[in-house]
């Protein structure tokens, strides 16, 4: 039985789902490598990232009122689904890094060039500890205030691309003209991974629901609709920025705003971008830390504030491993992805397997 005193409302978690999802993800062009069809690799991702989701509320409705850990050691026993559980808590703080180490690059590229980004850095994971000790229900007040206010800035920014006639639809075309394989090659396994594997953390997060069972329409509904965004805006910065340009450009999506420079009434809207980007990177960090925090509390049966500053300052010390901020996107959208499939697909894989299979030895025994 789950250790975790249900507290949070389905809206509350499907408005975690989008600002989850939504991270830092229009910042980059995911499916490059398909070039004018990186928007087609972007819904082929999505769809394969659905059907995930599918497998995840299927696990956990197959083992209701099990948290991760107890999943892992329903499926390996005890000693194996114990090293696992260690297994995912430190992916989950390796996930938190990455978005904490985001948020110091983009502070500094953009924002705060003379502040160390170990200053910002050490500032923001300060802030999450505090929300994590502080407990799941304040974390799940956040989306109710950060996401209108995100979702409204996409939309005018959206406006003012419109009326300045940047975008470009011949841009997306010709559509799938060398076939659907590499469309398939650059969803799979990267976009599939990032970002639409990554709600292998909500296998963490729905036993907080209120109810019992899983939010499936909550879910679902949240999903598709982030879905339908993320390929929007994965389509509409190729519509402006081209193949060529959006492909060679680390962060597209702010070489997309600064196309609007012409605008004399608006100034520094990569500053509005930045801010933007930090609401769902910050979102992204303190979800992994969290989850990191729970999964640790739940195998060793204490408190989860007990890990909150070790766990704030491993990811902190581990920002720093990566030299520069190209290595860090390298390793990011390439190594880092392939891993994530262990993760996010092989082991809730094996999972279902010993769930059903341990469900038809138990009819065939009664």
């Amino acid at each position: 039985m789950s250790r975790i005193k249900k507290r949070v409302t389905g809206l509350q978690i499907s408005l975690m789902v989008i600002l989850f999802e939504i991270g830092s993800t229009p910042l980059f062009l995911l499916g490059a490598d398909a070039k004018q069809d990186s928007w087609l690799a972007m819904s082929a991702g999505a769809a394969a990232g659905f059907a995930l989701l599918l497998l995840f509320m299927w696990l956990q409705q197959r083992l209701p009122e099990m948290e991760l850990p107890e999943m892992l050691r329903f499926g390996f026993g005890r000693i194996a689904g114990t090293f696992f559980g260690i297994v995912y808590s430190c992916y989950f703080a390796y996930q938190s890094m990455r978005n904490l180490r985001d948020f110091g690059e983009l502070t500094a590229l953009i924002m705060l060039e003379a502040t160390p980004i170990s200053i910002t850095m050490l500032v923001f994971v300060i802030i999450a500890g505090y929300a994590i000790w502080k407990g799941a229900e304040i974390i799940f007040r956040l989306p109710e205030i950060l996401l209108p206010g995100l979702l409204f800035c996409y939309f005018l920014l959206i406006i003012l691309f419109l009326l300045m006639g940047n975008v470009d639809i011949r841009r997306l075309t010709p559509v799938a003209e060398n076939g659907l394989w590499p469309i398939l090659q650059a969803a799979l396994p990267e976009i599939l991974s990032f970002p639409f594997g990554q709600m292998i953390v909500f296998l963490v997060l729905w036993p907080l629901w209120e109810k019992s069972g899983v939010p499936v329409k909550h879910a679902v509904w949240a999903y598709i609709g982030v879905s339908l965004f993320l390929i929007f805006m994965n389509a509409l910065n190729m519509a402006i920025l081209g193949p060529v340009l959006a492909g060679s450009s680390y962060l597209p999506f702010l070489h997309s705003v600064r196309t609007l420079s012409s605008l004399r009434f608006i100034e520094r809207l990569d500053i509005l971008v930045t801010l933007m980007i930090f609401i769902g990177l910050f979102i992204k960090m303190l979800i992994w830390f969290y989850c990191a925090v729970e999964v640790a509390a739940s195998l060793t049966n204490t408190s989860a504030k007990r890990w909150v500053f070790p766990f704030g300052a491993l990811i902190y010390a581990a920002s720093f491993i990566e030299r520069s901020y190209t290595q860090h996107i390298t390793i990011g959208l390439g190594p880092s992805t392939r891993i994530d499939t262990i993760f996010q697909i092989a082991i809730p894989l094996i999972l279902a397997l010993a769930a059903v299979l341990r469900g038809r030895s138990s009819r065939s025994s009664a």
